[in-house]
């Protein structure tokens, strides 16, 4: 099913697999990557030499095309960036829009930029800037997330640029890629569902609490870093929403000495990381702490299982998923369903008429 998407990157699914951190690992990008979609590695959970390491890693188990997400705020993000460039990275993708001179950079180094946006006028501006696509998410989608429906959002994007859209937020099946070829996408992006294969490296336990989880055992909350985060309900995330200012300030500074270890960073390079996610808000010390450490909130459920300590950010999807396939599975799986979908569409729509 080729799309103006797939033609832009190489694969033959307009299918992609987001870069959740400590999810989207070599393993599954590869596994990804191999079933005909564009696997997209994480990278903002790595350091500068385990990025290069996980590049080199999936491209020894892969010769098909995939992606690296950034984080366009990082203050080492240009070299990332270089990274990319030198190990001949098919697209960077982006979870906030990165700047006209970064986006340039790419570009002129034949890489394909695509940032991840949540409303109309940043998929203008990044367009304008350049970007070769777009990933539009709607409210539905896991981690941090709008207000607006992708069913909503979605044919507003569509509208408004001329560049590819990939759809993000609420998607799972071929039907729902069906649903989103309509509104005029070009393709979908799937985080929970990739995270929920058999190539996924998160803890069996972990996928166990996703798979149980109804549709309203995901929530939307803003009591770990002051910005609107979709996960599932866990008694962390209750805690933390009935904590006291004090009593969250006090955790943070525990998680965020935690994550200091592992990550190498300065105190001062995590209160800057964690200031410069505000973006206009009005965050506590606690939630700037927090900021600058939910990776760390993240490692404790997705690589060391403890989902007590940490959290598990979730599309609304997890409710409706219950099977652990393998990326090759899945793709053939969604495919084989978009067909389907398809061909019962065109049977619509050549029955007589009656009468």
């Amino acid at each position: 099913m080729g799309t103006a998407f797939t033609r832009l990157v190489g694969v033959r699914h307009p299918l992609v697999q987001t870069g959740m951190g400590w999810v989207a690992g070599p393993r599954l990008v590869s596994a990804t990557a191999n079933a005909g979609a564009l696997g997209v590695l994480a990278s903002a959970t790595m350091t500068v030499e385990q990025l290069r390491a996980a590049v080199r890693e999936v491209k020894s188990r892969t010769d098909a095309p995939f992606g690296v997400n950034l984080r366009a705020d990082a203050g080492d993000a240009r070299e990332r960036v270089r990274i990319i460039v030198e190990e001949g990275v098919k697209v960077a993708s982006f979870a906030l829009a990165p700047s006209r001179e970064l986006i340039a950079e790419l570009k002129d180094a034949g890489v394909v930029v695509v940032p991840s946006v949540g409303a109309k006028r940043h998929a203008e501006k990044v367009a304008a800037w350049g970007a070769d696509a777009v990933i539009v998410q709607g409210g539905e989608g896991g981690g941090h997330t709008g207000d607006v429906a992708t069913t909503v959002l979605l044919p507003q994007v569509v509208d408004a640029v001329d560049i590819p859209v990939v759809a993000a937020g609420g998607f799972h099946d071929g039907r729902g890629l069906v649903a989103a070829l309509a509104y005029g996408a070009a393709g979908v992006a799937m985080g929970t569902r990739f995270l929920l294969t058999s190539d996924s490296t998160v803890p069996d336990a972990v996928k166990a609490k996703y798979l149980a989880a109804t549709v309203k055992d995901v929530t939307v909350t803003t009591a770990v870093d002051g910005m609107p985060h979709r996960m599932l309900r866990s008694e962390l995330v209750t805690a933390l929403e009935r904590s006291g200012r004090v009593r969250a300030l006090a955790q943070a500074v525990v998680r965020a000495a935690s994550f200091r270890k592992v990550s190498g960073l300065s105190w001062p390079r995590m209160v800057r990381d964690g200031l410069a996610m505000k973006h206009g808000r009005s965050l506590s010390w606690s939630q700037v702490l927090l900021a600058a450490n939910t990776p760390m909130l993240l490692k404790a459920s997705m690589v060391d299982g403890r989902t007590d300590l940490g959290v598990m950010a979730s599309g609304q999807v997890a409710g409706l998923i219950e099977d652990l396939p393998s990326c090759a599975e899945l793709v053939a799986r969604v495919m084989a369903e978009a067909e389907a979908a398809l061909e019962e569409l065109y049977a619509f729509r050549t029955l007589p008429t009656p009468g």
